[in-house]
């Protein structure tokens, strides 16, 4: 293995550690709001997706980099619940509750904690690899 490929290796590893980051911020907001309710759906919380893209690498590697590329609001629509009781019904007892989907979100955490760890595994299967290649000069 080239050492100038090595350092690119790390960095779209590492890139993609930080885009599943970012991604599980995400999801451990929209999981935090999934109950929150409003009295209409302009005001109430919508569940937020990363937007991911690839990056030509600027270490000269022929594999991009991953990047997270933007933040948009989820287009489902919100949910609406009876609860005439509620301070923030409206007029016909409903009240607008958020559009996270707290399955979908904990299948969402579940992929990115995957995506994550698999990452992490190859950083240090590379690192290894870096480390026998290093030690094989030496000897």
């Amino acid at each position: 293995m080239d050492s100038a490929v090595v350092p690119g290796i790390t960095t779209i590893i590492g890139s993609g550690i930080l885009a599943q980051n970012e991604r599980l911020s995400l999801i451990a907001s929209n999981i935090a709001n999934a109950d929150s309710i409003a009295t209409s759906a302009a005001n109430i919380y919508r569940a937020m997706e990363p937007v991911f893209e690839a990056v030509p690498s600027e270490s000269g590697s022929p594999i991009d980099e991953v990047q997270v590329a933007g933040i948009v609001q989820s287009s489902a629509p919100p949910k609406t619940k009876y609860d005439p009781g509620s301070p923030l019904a409206n007029a016909k007892g409903y009240v607008t509750m958020s559009n996270v989907d707290p399955v979908q979100q904990m299948i969402d955490l579940i992929s990115a904690s995957q995506s994550y760890s698999d990452e992490i595994a190859v950083l240090d299967q590379t690192t290894r690899m870096n480390q026998t290649m290093t030690q094989s000069f030496i000897a």
